[in-house]
């Protein structure tokens, strides 16, 4: 069950409320990691004094850590939400690029992505996070596939193109990028991956 069915009807504060638990969810378990985060860091963070208020809006900690998996997608896809809703040319896919490139440079190359960061932690552990992971990845790939599409559409990109495999291989290749931007603390892999994979949907160009 998700938290948002666990707790059908809120008041603006009970929402705010909910929300400021999230948020700070997601801030403690990006820096520490779900099983390294405790109850009580969290509502430190969301300045929540009752740990009876957290298990008001989520009846145990995994439901907690699904609202973090929405959060985070949701953080996520909107910071590149303008590009990947116009990802349909090459000048477009290269732009995407340079804005997740330069997004890693100005966090200093550490962290790594929000979402692969609770995915490598939970994908084993927890059955329910696995599957909205699954979820979140997927919304993410099917914009890419869009863009890609709209290419294809145009003539832009041969008819039997794969936009699918293609799109899949792009967001495969990103979030390996930036498992190894977080390890080297350099973008050059990211870099060398997102190009080649780029130069490969060019491979489907129409002359």
């Amino acid at each position: 069950m998700s938290s948002s069915m666990q707790t059908p009807r809120l008041t603006a504060k009970g929402r705010a409320t909910r929300d400021r638990i999230v948020a700070a969810a997601a801030a403690v378990m990006y820096e520490q990691g779900v099983t390294g985060s405790s109850t009580e860091e969290i509502l430190q963070a969301a300045q929540v004094s009752s740990p009876s208020q957290l298990y008001h809006y989520f009846g145990d900690k995994k439901s907690l850590v699904q609202a973090v998996i929405e959060y985070q997608t949701e953080r996520v896809l909107g910071f590149q939400r303008t590009l990947l809703s116009r990802l349909d040319s090459f000048e477009a896919l290269e732009a995407w690029r340079d804005a997740v490139v330069q997004a890693q440079l100005a966090r200093n190359c550490q962290g790594g992505c929000p979402i692969g960061s609770l995915a490598a932690e939970l994908s084993d552990a927890d059955p329910q996070a696995r599957a909205r992971l699954v979820a979140g990845y997927a919304q993410w790939e099917q914009a890419i596939r869009d863009g890609l599409a709209s290419m294809q559409q145009r003539g832009e990109l041969h008819a039997d193109a794969d936009t699918g495999a293609l799109a899949l291989a792009l967001l495969t290749a990103l979030q390996g990028g930036l498992l190894m931007t977080q390890t080297r603390r350099d973008t050059v892999a990211l870099e060398t991956v997102l190009n080649a994979v780029i130069d490969r949907i060019r491979c489907h160009a129409s002359d």
